[in-house]
């Protein structure tokens, strides 16, 4: 659970990375949205990029040189198909990977959500240039965890220490 004297807003660009979704149809984007929000959380940013290494780069790039942006939170793309290309994109840019994200996201899935398949997930989390990024799998359920039992928990927390 987070320090609670951390309790300060995080503002936040959400990146859907995929081929078919739109604004209408993205619900784990809207989702991140939606669970931001109700925790007092700023979105400054919303995009959907295609599965396309160069566009992921360009969303996440254009983000980390924004000082109205302090976190970067990217849904999709994380799997093992030859266009998830997230996971490379994302571990270049990290300065910290934080690796306890991956795990206990892998760890949640398989106990309580999808069993096995839990090892195909390439979750990754870190930080570069004072921002934290967070990627997650494109599924409104992984993102439903992920957000709920470790990104919100801990976002106040996190933004708190790379302010210091």
């Amino acid at each position: 659970m987070s320090h609670p004297a951390h309790t300060q807003s995080a503002k936040c660009k959400v990146i859907t990375v995929s081929d078919t979704r739109t604004q209408e149809t993205d619900k784990s984007g809207a989702l991140i949205k939606t669970l931001l929000e109700q925790s007092s959380h700023e979105i400054t940013e919303y995009e959907i990029v295609k599965d396309d290494a160069m566009a992921i780069q360009s969303a996440i790039s254009s983000a980390l040189n924004q000082e109205n942006i302090e976190v970067i939170l990217l849904t999709g793309g994380t799997g093992i198909a030859r266009r998830d290309v997230t996971f490379e994109v994302v571990e270049k840019v990290l300065e910290k990977e934080l690796p306890g994200f991956g795990e206990i996201f892998r760890y949640l899935s398989y106990e309580y959500d999808i069993g096995s398949a839990a090892m195909l997930s390439r979750a990754i989390a870190g930080t570069a240039n004072e921002k934290a990024l967070f990627s997650m799998p494109g599924s409104s359920g992984a993102v439903k965890l992920a957000m709920e039992k470790l990104i919100l928990p801990e976002l106040s927390h996190i933004v708190h220490e790379l302010r210091k």
